[in-house]
């Protein structure tokens, strides 16, 4: 069976892979390594890259952290008490310079106590300042293709469940496009342990692949003011989602993570502003009118 040095290894070598790779796209921009240890055990790899050619600010980071679960984490894990854990995983978010290019997040990730109760998690979602729906639909279409090579259920299930996952319930709005999200994939009498290893080594591969496209597809776009406006609102709604009802950034700060770490997800500037109502059939409005869940990109079409 898989043991966490070898997870632990390979989310490692994505996290120097995934950097190189940003680093000759971007062409500009270095990512600047900030090495840290947990007081109570483990330590990670902190990588920013600040002001390149195409990502104003990014964060490719990992982790391995462990020792003494604490009480409140596993009472809102439902699990025993009196526990040691171990949690490793990568963990991605790129704001880009242009409004016309989205953020994208990715999150792989292995959790496991000291009984034996393991699992992995994480998932990879997108959020245009401006939804244009071929880019939408070769993303899902691209989730689609990874998750079929695992398993059919993979993709409508873990879609469905990043669509309610990545939702701003105080704005009745999703973060963005959404992707797929899953959580507590263990071992049962279906699936091995490296069978689930393989469907996140899978997920970590494809966000090469998806981000580049995505910059290829819009970065010759012209933008102005109005535009790099609106992209300053929708990093707001952005960051109202990390803040309030991201579980990995409760997960961090509960576990006395690195404040720094937990926090580089959030965009250099953005902005809020009162009652902002785009104006009728503008691009802000098309994308306004396209943050909602059940959206069948792959189709393209509402479900």
């Amino acid at each position: 069976m898989v043991q966490k040095i070898e997870i632990t290894n390979w989310f490692k070598s994505l996290q120097d892979e995934i950097c190189q790779n940003l680093e000759t796209k971007d062409g500009k921009g270095k990512f600047h390594q900030d090495l840290w240890e947990r007081p109570d055990g483990g330590g990670g790899r902190t990588r920013i890259l600040n002001d390149g050619n195409i990502i104003e600010k990014g964060g490719v980071n990992f982790s391995a952290v462990h020792g003494d679960l604490p009480k409140n984490i596993a009472n809102a894990l439902k699990l025993p008490p009196n526990q040691q854990f171990y949690a490793t995983g990568v963990s991605i978010v790129l704001h880009p310079h242009s409004p016309m290019i989205p953020i994208i997040h990715m999150n792989i990730r292995y959790f496991e106590i000291s009984n034996g109760i393991h699992w992995f998690g994480g998932g990879i979602d997108v959020t245009p300042h401006y939804v244009h729906k071929a880019d939408a639909t070769f993303f899902h279409q691209h989730l689609k293709n990874t998750c079929d090579q695992h398993h059919k259920d993979y993709y409508p299930h873990f879609k469905k469940w990043a669509d309610d996952y990545f939702y701003i319930k105080h704005r009745k709005e999703t973060r963005g496009i959404g992707g797929i999200f899953f959580d507590r994939l263990s071992a049962n009498e279906e699936f091995t342990k490296e069978q689930r290893f393989a469907f996140v080594q899978s997920v970590g591969k494809s966000f090469i692949p998806i981000y580049f496209h995505l910059v290829d597809q819009n970065k010759e776009k012209t933008y102005g003011d109005p535009e790099k406006n609106w992209q300053k609102l929708r990093r707001g709604r952005y960051v109202e989602f990390n803040l309030v009802y991201d579980k990995g950034t409760k997960f961090g700060l509960d576990t006395d993570g690195r404040i720094e770490s937990i926090l580089m997800s959030l965009p250099p500037q953005a902005n809020w502003q009162y009652d902002v109502q785009p104006t009728p059939q503008s691009p802000e409005h098309k994308t306004q009118q396209l943050l909602k869940k059940e959206i069948d990109w792959v189709n393209n079409i509402k479900s």
